[in-house]
């Protein structure tokens, strides 16, 4: 019964989710919304982690299993993709890179600024 109730407290999230994306008239995907939003609960104390870590692990265990129909859909879409597979691949290698550098260098800032922190 814990992990329906957590369960449901993730789908709420999710669904206040796309209710703000519904409202709002932001570029914004609904499923931002929520992500957001559950930083914000959990970042607050309003939401515990314990009120959705059981569930959240297992979402997170079976996320490889999650990608299988995009993929699928990926192999179907080949003649569509085949034209553009050189530029769309360069993009994704370069997005990358771009991605880690950015994230590596925000958490050694991060870091410092809690090394001189405690100093």
């Amino acid at each position: 019964m814990k992990f329906v109730r957590q369960f449901m407290i993730i789908l709420t999230i999710s669904f206040v989710g796309e209710l703000l994306h519904a409202l709002l008239p932001l570029p914004v995907p609904a499923s931002i919304y929520g992500l957001v939003l559950m930083l914000i609960g959990l970042q607050t104390g309003i939401l515990p982690l314990s009120a959705v870590n059981e569930a959240g692990g297992f979402l997170i265990e079976i996320m490889p299993m999650l990608f299988i129909p995009a993929g699928v859909g990926l192999m179907v879409s080949w003649g569509a993709l085949k034209p553009v597979i050189i530029p769309i691949s360069i993009i994704i290698v370069v997005t990358t890179i771009l991605v880690m550098a950015v994230s590596g260098r925000i958490a050694q800032f991060i870091l410092k600024k809690e090394d001189k922190k405690h100093e």
